[in-house]
């Protein structure tokens, strides 16, 4: 049998199985197709209502998939997948959170203590440019005082000389600076810079050190009226830049030429030199000694200042905004002034804090306060009628006066913790906010807009007006004159409310002292 032959044998035999094969395709495609159409057929049928339920055919639910077992690892990574950006942002908290509860813990944990002589003696010195009845300034004199510090307090009058000597602590001291008076003042510095030059032993008989200026702290006042602005006399705002922006501004200036210079002692004379095999030793020895002795630290300022309202610019929060916002701009200014010269200035933004133990117990409004409901009732007609619901709105607020309602406020702890890492130099930053609420209200000052602000203070918009009355500014001579006299006590203020809308301000005004009026 030939080769063409026997290919010809083997097509004929794979006929069958191609017939077979092609005949069985075409079966089951008939099957699947019928059983389709009887599916629907009967979905149909089910699904029509005119036919009885025992003529009805029923439907076969197909038998139910048994579900894979997944494991709680798996279920995590497939939420995980579904909420990508819920997970992103839970990490960058936790992460956050984290961060600061691990450098918190370092930070409570850090030794903080100034440094001392060999002998024990202190070495380092501290200027606070506070009034002495303030709680701030006697908690941080004595928080410094207790870590090693000599600190001096402004003293500008003999009531806080004597506050400061009530603090019963041999290492705070008043510095008696009369700001008011620039050669008593010039004259009170050079006797200070003549102390630090000097050497002082702690104990009798002991070696004397010279002492170190570390830092000067600013720490202006931090109780402000609240009033619309209509309400406040000139005369208010005059005492309001003399005693809040003015004083603060002039201790600085009066202090910058002691910060500038650096205090040295007084080179000590060199012994002359001899020949001998112990000449190098003794001089390595003495170059010590007076190394040790003239080791001193570029002095710091650190100013202190309000930074709630001054971060929303409330209304009725005048006088603490603007005087807040200029010392702020003034910080900026003396910060830029100072960084050549390698002197860092820190601005304290501040929250609230707790001052229990420092401040007696009081209410609501603190100490010859008011409430607001009775303080509007002094206020001109016209103005109450403005102002006086907003007014008593904003002040049931949450921030009422620059404080958190319903919340105690920051430890002074973490203000404490804070000034010492700015003085030994573990934290550089130009600006640091402490206290409760200091970070929030910058963010929300930043961001958030100012009618939302508003509005969620309480301040509402006003339909009702007084009518104009041209006789409110000077229709009366003699009225005018008289009420403005006498417009510096409530008394006074609230008799000439009866005939006067608004505070007028004569051309007799206080005996011709007015600051408002030109020369």
């Amino acid at each position: 049998m030939s080769a063409d032959d026997q290919q010809f044998w083997d097509l004929l035999s794979s006929v069958p199985n191609h017939v077979r094969q092609y005949s069985g395709d075409v079966a089951d495609y008939i099957d699947k197709a019928v059983d389709r159409a009887a599916e629907n057929v009967r979905d149909t049928l089910a699904s029509t209502p005119w036919i009885p339920d025992y003529a009805r055919p029923k439907t076969f639910s197909p038998p139910p998939v048994p579900a894979a077992s997944v494991s709680t690892w798996e279920s995590m990574q497939n939420w995980v997948a579904r909420h990508k950006l819920v997970t992103g942002l839970v990490v960058c908290v936790v992460g956050y959170a984290t961060y600061r509860t691990v450098r918190y813990s370092k930070l409570i944990r850090k030794p903080r203590r100034a440094r001392r002589a060999r002998n024990g003696g202190r070495l380092e010195v501290v200027v606070i440019a506070g009034s002495p009845s303030l709680p701030l300034t006697r908690s941080l004199a004595l928080d410094l005082e207790r870590r090693g510090f000599i600190v001096y307090v402004v003293c500008n009058t003999i009531e806080d000389e004597m506050m400061v000597q009530s603090l019963s602590r041999p290492d705070i001291r008043g510095l008696s600076i009369d700001i008011t008076d620039p050669p008593n003042a010039g004259a009170s510095l050079e006797r200070f810079a003549a102390y630090l030059q000097a050497p002082h032993a702690p104990v009798p008989r002991a070696k004397p050190n010279y002492l170190t200026l570390t830092s000067v702290i600013l720490i202006p006042s931090l109780h402000y009226q609240t009033s619309p602005i209509a309400t406040i006399p000139p005369s208010s705002f005059a005492d309001l830049f003399n005693t809040h922006l003015l004083q603060p501004i002039l201790t600085i200036q009066a202090f910058l030429p002691l910060l500038t210079s650096r205090l040295a002692p007084p080179s000590l004379p060199t012994p002359p030199s001899t020949q001998g095999p112990n000449s190098s030793s003794s001089s390595s020895s003495s170059h010590n000694n007076s190394s040790e002795k003239a080791t001193h630290k570029t002095p710091k300022v650190l100013v202190f200042t309000p930074s709630i309202i001054s971060s929303i610019n409330p209304p009725f929060h005048a006088p603490e905004a603007t005087v807040c916002s200029a010392l702020s701009a003034f910080t900026e200014v003396l910060t830029a002034e100072l960084r050549p010269l390698q002197i860092p200035v820190t601005h304290f933004q501040l929250g609230t804090f707790d001052f229990t133990g420092f401040v007696p117990a009081r209410g609501l409004h603190g100490p010859g306060m008011l409430p607001p409901s009775a303080m509007t009732q002094q206020w001109p007609e016209a103005a109450r009628l403005a102002y006086a619901r907003n007014y008593e709105s904003q002040s049931g607020s949450a921030i009422s006066a620059g404080r958190i309602r319903g919340l105690r406020g920051s430890s002074l702890r973490d203000l404490h913790h804070t000034v010492f890492d700015v003085l030994d130099g573990s934290e550089k930053s130009d600006a640091v906010r402490v206290g409760l609420g200091a970070g929030l209200y910058g963010f929300v000052g930043r961001w958030v807009p100012r009618g939302l602000v508003a509005w969620m203070m309480g301040i509402r918009r006003v339909d009702e007006l007084s009518t104009w009355e041209s006789s409110s500014y000077g229709g009366n001579g003699t009225s005018t004159s008289a009420s403005t006299s006498t417009s510096g006590s409530e008394k006074s203020g609230s008799e000439a409310s009866e005939g006067h809308e608004y505070i007028a301000v004569g051309r007799g005004f206080e005996g011709g002292a007015n600051v408002w009026k030109e020369e």
